[in-house]
């Protein structure tokens, strides 16, 4: 009896709204802290450098527009049966307007300014929150997104739509069975209680990541293509953030 009261109060902890990605301090322990803060600064300085010698000056005025929409975006919860909310993540949104390096700047921009100003997520462990929401959704969500969309067809509205839309679910549930398993390693919370709980509403909070990139997606691309990371080949001739 114990044992159940005991899963049941996991269970019900794991899936509150302000726990479902965002980590708040105390619930890391030292070493998962230590190794995602050094992955995560140690990406934020090679993405640094990249932006500066692949992006022109153009590319500022998108990053920021994109930085406050994801920023706009992600105050808004939809609600999820259980009593627990979703919100957009948008790596892979990043990712496929502004490419890997510069779309993991906004995202960690993003995360930075909710910690310290909304007390989003803790402090000491904001190294991993940008990590888990930021990198591996930016990263992750960027190159699978251009695989699947190269595959189908890069001049296609239909390869867009359907590679955003992986991408962006895949991105979200993966980044909640890494938060599942750092606060497994951490002892917080039993690892399969963690996966269970984390992966099954993040199966459906992904779907809301994926309409969300797709209808923002999808309006660009009507309207101004050549702001694609990867644009269609007939935008490339007016595309103001080309690589050299």
């Amino acid at each position: 009896m114990f044992a159940f009261i005991t899963y049941s109060s996991w269970l019900y902890w794991i899936t509150q709204p302000q726990l479902a990605m965002h980590i708040p301090d105390g619930f890391l322990n030292l070493p998962v802290i230590a190794v995602t803060w050094v992955i995560a600064i140690a990406l934020i300085a090679l993405a640094l450098k990249k932006a500066q010698t692949e992006y022109q000056e153009k590319a500022v005025p998108l990053m920021g527009v994109c930085a406050a929409f994801i920023f706009a975006a992600q105050m808004i919860n939809f609600p999820i049966p259980g009593g627990t909310s979703g919100h957009l993540l948008g790596g892979t949104l990043a990712g496929a307007l502004l490419g890997p390096w510069a779309g993991s700047l906004v995202m960690v921009s993003v995360f930075i300014v909710q910690a310290i100003i909304f007390q989003d997520g803790g402090l000491t462990v904001l190294g991993a929150n940008i990590f888990n929401m930021g990198l591996i959704g930016t990263f992750g969500g960027y190159y699978l997104y251009k695989a699947i969309r190269f595959a189908i067809g890069r001049n296609k509205l239909s390869g867009m739509v359907i590679a955003s839309s992986v991408a962006a679910w895949t991105s979200v549930v993966v980044a909640s069975v890494v938060c599942a398993l750092e606060l497994a390693i951490s002892r917080t919370v039993p690892l399969t209680v963690g996966l269970a709980a984390m992966a099954s509403w993040h199966v459906l909070i992904g779907i809301g990541e994926a309409a969300i990139t797709v209808v923002a997606l999808s309006f660009i691309w009507r309207t101004r293509p050549d702001l694609f990371y990867d644009p269609p080949r007939k935008a490339v001739v007016s595309r103001p953030l080309s690589r050299y």
